[in-house]
């Protein structure tokens, strides 16, 4: 009976590795596409930790990267009926699904003229619209920024899906808590198991990212207050020119690949 186990587990260990290789050919013959790179996504989630301290520290206490606590505070007007202020968190929760559809849209409409991807000149946006916020005034109201911000979180969101054929959120974190500890505990069980140990540590590497961006912002609203929003330009436009070089010279061919996720 030991002797069957042990074969048993041989075995399993055989398929686990074979299961590997043949991962690692399909993602050699696929490639990636330079917005589906792990390294993109660690920019883009640094960028969401920013404007989730920016919107939450100097312009009116809400959370525009993601709306779960958004959607719990909205709960907790309606249960005080607190009219005014469920009325308020509405805001930021309805920018936050229009643009998600409108993400949605464009990228189909855009796809079709072949001359930049549509998460290339999402970035383009968010960077223009980050120097817009930033010379604006103190005397604009709060919402203005909130609703500008959820809607390009938004478009953020939908648009990049997948970090190499891997489902990566890139402006909130509670997925990735999750599966920090799930693959975790998976290499736990099998060490010889890298590839857990490896998701784990991408999706820990998300999360500190998040955070990173989170203390930069919170360090720039102290001194700068409105203005600390052009911190989140150092990223964007490192990115920016990272997708602009492979859509305009290193994947000028590939412009009709669709990115996983799509």
């Amino acid at each position: 009976m030991k002797d069957y186990d042990e074969v048993e587990q041989n075995v399993e260990q055989l398929e686990n590795e074979l299961e590997e290789v043949e991962e690692e050919l399909e993602q050699e013959e696929e490639g990636f596409l330079e917005c589906e790179r792990w390294r993109c996504f660690l920019l883009l989630i640094t960028v969401g930790g920013f404007f989730g301290a920016y919107t939450f520290s100097v312009k009116g206490g809400v959370f525009c990267n993601a709306q779960t606590a958004n959607i719990v505070l909205f709960g907790m007007a309606l249960g005080n009926m607190d009219w005014s202020r469920a009325a308020y968190l509405l805001i930021p929760i309805s920018s936050y699904f229009i643009g998600t559809m409108v993400s949605e849209y464009l990228a189909l409409k855009i796809k079709k003229y072949r001359k930049l991807r549509w998460d290339t000149i999402l970035i383009g946006i968010e960077i223009i619209t980050v120097i817009i916020l930033g010379l604006l005034p103190s005397s604009v109201p709060d919402q203005v920024f909130q609703v500008t911000i959820n809607f390009i979180c938004a478009m953020q969101f939908n648009t990049f899906r997948q970090a190499e054929k891997v489902g990566m959120a890139t402006t909130f974190v509670t997925n990735h808590i999750r599966q920090t500890g799930s693959f975790f505990v998976r290499w736990l069980r099998k060490r010889h198991e890298k590839k857990y140990l490896n998701r784990s540590l991408r999706h820990l590497c998300m999360i500190l990212c998040f955070i990173a961006g989170a203390i930069f912002s919170t360090v720039l609203c102290a001194y700068f207050k409105d203005r600390a929003i052009w911190g989140a330009l150092i990223f964007l436009v490192i990115l920016q020119g990272d997708l602009l070089y492979a859509d305009l010279v290193k994947e000028k061919e590939l412009l009709d690949q669709v990115p996983n996720g799509h």
